[in-house]
């Protein structure tokens, strides 16, 4: 029983470290999440975060944010956007999931196959966006 405190001490100095290491270890999943791009050129500004992405993705999902203060926001999203790697190929969304054409605030998922093998870097488009000829967002890959 000498001994106890002695015991006792290591035991927890072994949980915080245990528990340190763990935490750090999940919170580095957290590098998945990947930065929101903003583009606020008048009259419409446009955030793009994407959700599904990269080399493990079945998918690639990007949600996507349009506000205006005037006029309505009536574009096609698949229509009007389209995805660009480091090597200048362009891909097509393949599907939008959200609101129909209409309002000031329009938020949904713009949805592309995953490109393969794995680019540097894409760029994400959205053209002819509120008298904006075109929009970039771009996230590096590797």
């Amino acid at each position: 029983m000498k001994y106890s405190p002695y015991i006792f001490v290591v035991l927890a100095a072994g949980l915080l470290i245990y528990f340190g290491f763990s935490s750090e270890k999940f919170s580095n999943t957290s590098q998945d999440k990947w930065e929101t791009k903003v583009d606020g050129q008048p009259p419409v500004t446009i955030q793009v975060t994407p959700v599904e992405f990269g080399k493990s993705s079945k998918q690639w999902k990007f949600d996507v944010v349009f506000t205006t203060h005037s006029g309505s926001l009536d574009d096609d999203p698949v229509k009007i956007a389209l995805l660009m790697d480091n090597n200048g190929n362009i891909y097509q969304p393949i599907a939008w999931e959200g609101p129909g054409p209409g309002g000031h605030h329009r938020e949904g998922v713009l949805i592309f196959n995953p490109i393969k093998p794995l680019p540097k870097y894409v760029e994400l488009k959205i053209k002819n966006v509120g008298d904006v000829p075109e929009r970039s967002f771009r996230w590096d890959l590797k």
